[in-house]
């Protein structure tokens, strides 16, 4: 099972989220948001014991292409809950925070998405495979 302190952490970072949100900062709730997604995809993906992760442990880092080969995989295990955290994860990191093109309520539209990939992380991940 995947360590309890991943999950403190993609929850730690949803509040951090919210918190941006609140202040009307949209830059870096979107980066937040998008960490929430990627820290989401990594915990499935070791918890799942995908291949990425052991190509990750080769390489020693996380790459964009290993996380879409993961999310992927994913997706054909839970579902488009996935799917849509991560697409709407990777919109709010490129237009929201390295383009600086979306407002507090471009924001807030898409984090319904991430935060059911959290919930969805939460669940699975503190399961036991069958």
């Amino acid at each position: 099972m995947v360590s309890t302190e991943r999950i403190k952490f993609v929850n730690s970072l949803l509040s951090e989220a919210y918190a941006y949100v609140d202040k009307g900062d949209p830059v870096q709730a979107s980066e937040k948001l998008y960490k929430v997604a990627e820290e989401c995809i990594k915990t499935l993906a070791e918890h799942f014991s995908l291949e990425e992760v052991k190509v990750t442990k080769e390489k020693g880092r996380w790459t964009v292409t290993l996380l879409e080969k993961a999310v992927g995989k994913l997706v054909s295990k839970l579902g488009m809950d996935v799917e849509l955290g991560w697409v709407e994860a990777n919109y709010l990191h490129v237009w929201g925070f390295h383009e600086v093109k979306l407002d507090v309520e471009d924001v807030k539209r898409r984090v319904p998405m991430i935060r059911k990939l959290a919930e969805l992380t939460e669940k699975h991940s503190t399961q036991s495979i069958p």
